[in-house]
């Protein structure tokens, strides 16, 4: 299962490396796009759940770090909460 990351640019001009245990992060967000600070954690949720219930299904146990990733997108969104239509652009995602 190849590990991805995800590099993305939060609305402060901050740039973050978020990890995925699976490639499937490439179904919910593609590279040079913008999402609204909602759009990206809803995306991303899903994205790293999916990863992360991959890794179960293949392991037998679901991806901690996926988790751990998510909950730090969501610490990070939460900052900007009072502006949800601020953007967050994913720049690129390439093999861990």
């Amino acid at each position: 299962m190849p590990a991805m990351h995800f590099y993305v640019t939060w609305p402060d001009g901050s740039e973050e490396r978020c990890y995925s245990p699976s490639t499937v992060v490439t179904e919910f967000l593609k590279p040079g796009t913008a999402y609204t600070v909602t759009e990206f954690f809803t995306l991303s949720e899903k994205a790293l759940r999916e990863a992360s219930n991959r890794v179960q299904r293949k392991y037998g146990f679901h991806c901690s770090s996926a988790m751990d990733q998510l909950a730090q997108i969501q610490e990070k969104a939460g900052f900007f909460q009072n502006a949800p239509d601020q953007r967050v652009t994913v720049t690129k995602i390439i093999p861990a």
